[in-house]
């Protein structure tokens, strides 16, 4: 099951007079990356290499360093932890020595990996989206069965009765279907939309 990170982090260290700074954070989708990127947009430093993945998406920027010496190594600690929906950041201000390429790979790398270190992690539990309705007699005991489990819901009220869509854990949507199968005695049912987290 993958991991993602509770909140952004940061990591510092200097290596043979050059300062590595790796940020860490959260993004759902490719706006979060692009936000991300401006925020911590620094013309200071001298590289700015990063990495991200996103359910099984994943890109990487070396920044003019050597290819496969920067991002590539990010990432690489990124899926040794285990994680997704995350991006590091790993600025670098040069000191004067050059470090080489096996150098390079390992303060990059090396320096996410603190970062991730230090960050607080949690399981990702996959989500799906799923749609129902209801009459409106039936809605308040439904509304009350989601909001008990803190589940985000959307209703719309029609004509002919109220329609949600509700955003669920895998393992809340066959209780929620059977308590919408017993409130509307068989006549409605979830419907589970296709799209994944």
């Amino acid at each position: 099951m993958p991991f993602t990170l509770t909140q952004e982090t940061q990591f510092e260290e200097d290596i043979k007079k050059s300062r590595f700074q790796a940020i860490a954070a959260v993004v759902d989708n490719e706006q979060d990356v692009k936000s991300f990127l401006e925020r911590h947009r620094d013309p200071t430093t001298t590289h700015q290499c990063w990495a991200w993945k996103i359910g099984h998406h994943v890109r990487f920027n070396d920044d003019g360093e050597p290819s496969g010496t920067a991002g590539r190594p990010i990432l690489a600690t990124i899926e040794g932890n285990d994680l997704t929906n995350v991006i590091v950041l790993v600025n670098l201000w040069y000191g004067g020595i050059k470090l080489g390429t096996g150098g390079l790979v390992r303060a990059y790398g090396g320096c996410a990996g603190q970062c991730l270190l230090l960050a607080e992690k949690i399981e990702l539990i996959a989500k799906k989206n799923v749609q129902f309705k209801c009459l409106f007699n039936e809605w308040s005991i439904l509304q009350y069965e989601l909001k008990s489990h803190e589940i985000e819901y959307v209703e719309n009220y029609q004509a002919d009765g109220v329609y949600v869509e509700a955003r669920l854990q895998i393992h809340q949507i066959e209780p929620l279907a059977l308590k919408l199968q017993d409130i509307t005695r068989g006549r409605e049912a979830v419907k589970v939309m296709d799209e994944e987290t």
